[in-house]
């Protein structure tokens, strides 16, 4: 006699296949989640990591153009974490404005290299320069907008009640963010294009530097805001005096041995047509890094301040001349005496 076997499977059988199949649907939808903690952590070491060193050795260190790469390269990879956590708004100032900085300095190299071709009469290769100043001006303003945007969202809009700014870290990121955007709003004023940059940044900013500390900060704040109100027709205070502000930043800036301050006072003579003020101020400032070394804990901050002046020697000179401020020539003008460095080439010899 044949025994059949049953085509029901054993209850026990059919028990375990189902727990299996159970364990594999839960391991796979497990591995996501593993996954995100892992980059979570990532990222969460990775913020961690830069508030607590990256960013502390950056400042300590001279090389302008290799932080502005490194800002532009890292921006990205840094911003990506926040798909996972959230966003790293007090970094994000910083390295957006400085990414800023980057596009605004090529847009100044464009600015010279107009002036050279209207110094030689050269129409085609002056309006490419205008279009391609004024592209990269864009940019500057879109970096710099972003990196205010995220002051915004770190520490709510400026102007109003002064946010917790409990560390060293948060007053700079606070201070830079407010610089970011004054230079959103004047990269968009000289683009010429409406990039939707608010009008009302300078006036807020004016108001939020007297929430970060102006003697720990090197006279910035007073700076900024004096720089403010002799561009701003009515913000001046009645009783106070911008020049006078200027002046005590400007004291403080180099006592500090952190003279950016040095640029807004640039800026305000700039502004103001005035070339004999401008230049004694790039004077003052070579004279200021002869007599006190940078302090060594920002000496990037200081250094931005030279190579910024700098741009301003080098459009004047090249307005002038045809040619950029001669290698140690800052602080020096081609009609004055010595304005001339020794180790000026002769072309002959080249010949």
């Amino acid at each position: 006699m044949k025994v059949r076997r049953s085509s029901t499977l054993n209850p026990w059988k059919k028990a375990s296949r189902w727990a299996l199949l159970a364990i594999l649907a839960v391991t796979v939808s497990g591995c996501g989640v593993v996954r995100n903690a892992m980059y979570k952590t990532t990222g969460d070491v990775m913020v961690g990591f830069a508030k607590e060193h990256q960013v502390p050795y950056m400042l300590t260190t001279d090389d302008i153009a290799m932080n502005c790469a490194m800002s532009e390269a890292l921006t990205p990879m840094l911003m990506s974490f926040s798909r996972v956590r959230a966003t790293p708004d007090q970094l994000a100032i910083m390295v957006m404005s400085s990414a800023g900085m980057c596009a605004e300095a090529m847009a100044w190299n464009e600015e010279l290299r107009y002036l050279r071709a209207i110094k030689r009469q050269d129409a085609i290769d002056a309006e490419d320069a205008l279009i391609t100043q004024k592209r990269f001006n864009i940019l500057a303003a879109q970096r710099n907008y972003k990196a205010y945007q995220h002051l915004v969202t770190a520490y709510g809009e400026p102007g109003g009640e002064c946010p917790s700014l409990d560390s060293d870290f948060e007053q700079m990121t606070y201070l830079l963010g407010l610089v970011a955007g004054l230079q959103a709003l004047n990269n968009e004023i000289t683009s010429t294009a409406g990039l939707g940059v608010p009008k009302n940044i300078a006036a807020k900013a004016a108001r939020a530097t007297t929430c970060v500390d102006d003697d720990r900060w090197w006279g910035l704040p007073n700076g900024v805001q004096a720089l403010i109100w002799s561009m701003l027709p009515g913000a001046e205070p009645a009783g106070e005096s911008a020049e006078k502000r200027m002046q005590l930043a400007v004291k403080k800036g180099e006592k500090a041995g952190v003279r950016l301050v040095h640029v807004m006072q640039a800026i305000g003579y700039y502004n103001a047509n005035d070339e004999q003020g401008l230049r004694n101020v790039i004077k003052q400032h070579v004279k200021a890094k002869e007599r006190k070394p940078s302090n060594p804990d920002y000496r990037m901050m200081d250094e931005l301040a030279t190579t910024m002046l700098t741009a301003l020697s080098d459009r004047m000179w090249t307005e002038a001349t045809g040619h950029r401020t001669p290698i140690g020539g800052l602080g020096t003008f081609w009609d004055e005496s010595k304005a001339a460095p020794e180790d000026t080439i002769d072309l002959d010899d080249i010949l």
